[in-house]
């Protein structure tokens, strides 16, 4: 089984021309697709009752991806509690785990998302890194994602593979830039019978080394895929479905927009149909009529 989605359901503006979308966007975005990231985990870990929210928002079948919090993949470095406002790692994995057990217990947790630093290399320390944090998490599903090459160079690719196949931890397979020890290739690969996860960055080079520039967060995700980029992705995402049993595959290619019209092409490439039932997209709001001050109206 493959399923689409999306990196996020706030910035999709395509998807909510309804009315009913000032209500809150989730619900709306759930009759497009059934599954999403949260991305808003790795920036602080969020309430219980705003899981809870989520999980009922959504139908039955709906799944999240949630992203780790960043004090859990490393991305949080710096002196003081302004970068990690937790007293030990326990207290942070208990904080986050607590977090999540509202999606939990409303079985649509597809997986927890540690997507790990560009600076974050293949090294015995990271290693024993990695142990500890799927440790913490017991029994959750939890997907890996790299983003130093060394993980995946060629006398180490099967290594990392069996070592996250040996652990417990879902592949995830990577869409990016090549622009360096920065980024990975696409490993198509699974070391989980359960799922794989598919992400889709784009393509954009010379956004993806942007970062720390005042406008990065903008650029670095800005990229449409073409029909035959996206149909090479469905050739692979048909092989991928035979090594696991589910495949769930996010684009997060948001920065111009494409990310929602690039998903629902890749659906219609593969024989899928929204939940809606359709892929027609509701006709635009009506433009208010401006009345012109100098034009005299007949009584």
């Amino acid at each position: 089984m493959i399923e689409i989605g999306l990196c996020g359901w706030g910035d999709h503006s395509e998807l909510y021309r309804e009315a009913s979308a000032s209500r809150g966007k989730l619900p709306i975005y759930a009759k497009w697709f059934r599954v999403v990231e949260v991305d808003s985990t790795f920036y602080a870990i969020q309430a219980p009752r705003i899981m809870e929210k989520w999980a009922g928002e959504t139908p039955d079948g709906f799944r999240f991806v949630i992203k780790a919090y960043q004090g859990m993949t490393g991305h949080a470095r710096g002196n003081g509690r302004k970068y990690h406002p937790y007293d030990s790692e326990t207290a942070m994995f208990g904080a986050f785990l607590e977090a999540i057990a509202p999606i939990r217990a409303a079985g649509k947790l597809l997986a927890v998302l540690f997507q790990y630093p560009p600076w974050f290399s293949c090294t015995r320390q990271n290693v024993a890194v990695l142990r500890a944090a799927k440790a913490y998490m017991g029994d959750v599903p939890c997907a890996l994602e790299f983003r130093h090459r060394s993980w995946f160079a060629e006398d180490m690719r099967e290594k990392t593979l069996a070592f996250a196949r040996r652990e417990g931890w879902m592949h995830t397979v990577c869409d990016e830039p090549q622009a360096g020890d920065g980024s990975i290739p696409i490993v198509e690969a699974a070391t989980h019978d359960a799922m794989t996860i598919v992400r889709l960055h784009g393509r954009n080079a010379e956004g993806w080394v942007s970062a720390g520039q005042p406008n990065w967060r903008d650029v670095r995700y800005l990229y449409r895929y073409n029909e035959t980029e996206l149909a090479d992705w469905a050739e692979r995402l048909r092989r991928l479905e035979r090594l696991s049993d589910e495949v769930c595959v996010l684009f997060n290619n948001n920065s111009g927009g494409d990310a929602a019209d690039n998903a629902l092409q890749l659906m219609a490439m593969l024989g899928q149909l929204p939940p809606r039932g359709s892929f027609e997209l509701p006709p635009p709001p009506e433009e208010p009529e401006q009345l012109d001050l100098f034009e005299l109206k007949d009584e």
